[in-house]
């Protein structure tokens, strides 16, 4: 976009002529006399030019002039010719009617962010598991030690575990073979029982009935094991359900034995 931009009156000053003879040392000035033998053509008058004349007479093309008393008069054109700069170099694919490829840098973002937002979902995941966890001093008191020589053979120790009645008895090796000769096809929830004790004279359960969750009775029943007398469920002293509602065994809970006379459970 050009711009002109005067004022009017501001070249009439400039458009008139006049001379004057200086005299010198070197060429003094004679008076001389003049005989006109021919017709002489005087100048024409100076015509003071406007701001419009002068924008005809200067510029040409397209343009817009704005005039008033006292106000700058401004000429402005419009440039529609100028090309713009071209960047096709710049470009992977530089032919528009095919689709531009994706850049080496936009593939390295996205698989970095993928990385970053999969790290972040692991984290956080982790840690809302974890706040649903036990703390650590929950799981210490969730475990619980017994001395094992402090329990004769044919007795049963009754412990509190996890607000649960815990059994740990010592049988006898009348009992461990009594109960090892049973047929499991016989029972109302198979299983041996090599699979529910790890030493076979110590028998470790949780003292809840599985009908209802009533406490057994130790060392009673028809089958000398537990017997709830709350609805009648006889269990053997392997802790296998064998007469009554309750549908299955007791529970064995997960317990070692780190050493002879000492059961950890939990």
């Amino acid at each position: 976009m050009i711009s002109y931009v005067s004022r009017s009156g501001n070249l009439a000053p400039f458009l008139r002529a006049t001379s004057h003879a200086v005299a010198s040392q070197a060429n003094p000035v004679l008076p001389t006399t003049y005989v006109a033998t021919e017709k002489v053509l005087l100048p024409s008058p100076v015509k003071i030019q406007t701001s419009y004349g002068l924008s005809k007479s200067v510029l040409t093309g397209p343009i817009t002039v704005t005039s008033g008393v006292g106000s700058p008069n401004q000429v402005r054109y419009a440039h529609t010719d100028v090309r713009a700069p071209d960047f096709s170099h710049y470009l992977k694919n530089p032919d528009p009617t095919k689709k531009e490829e994706k850049s080496h840098a936009y593939s390295y973002v996205s698989v970095v962010g993928g990385i970053a937002a999969t790290y972040v979902a692991k984290e956080t995941v982790v840690a809302f598991v974890s706040s649903m966890s036990a703390s650590a001093d929950a799981l210490a008191m969730g475990k619980i030690e017994v001395k094992l020589g402090d329990i004769p053979e044919g007795k049963c120790f009754t412990l509190k575990w996890r607000g649960k009645p815990l059994f740990v008895r010592h049988r006898s090796q009348d009992e461990v073979s009594k109960e090892r000769s049973v047929v499991v096809s016989s029972l109302r929830d198979p299983q041996t029982d090599e699979e529910r004790t790890v030493k076979p004279e110590w028998l470790v359960l949780i003292g809840v009935c599985t009908h209802l969750g009533c406490v057994p009775i130790a060392n009673a029943g028809d089958f000398g094991g537990f017997y709830c007398p709350c609805h009648g469920s006889h269990y053997d002293a392997s802790g296998r359900i064998r007469k009554g509602p309750a549908p299955l065994n007791l529970e064995v809970p997960p317990y070692e034995f780190p050493s002879d006379d000492l059961v950890i459970v939990g």
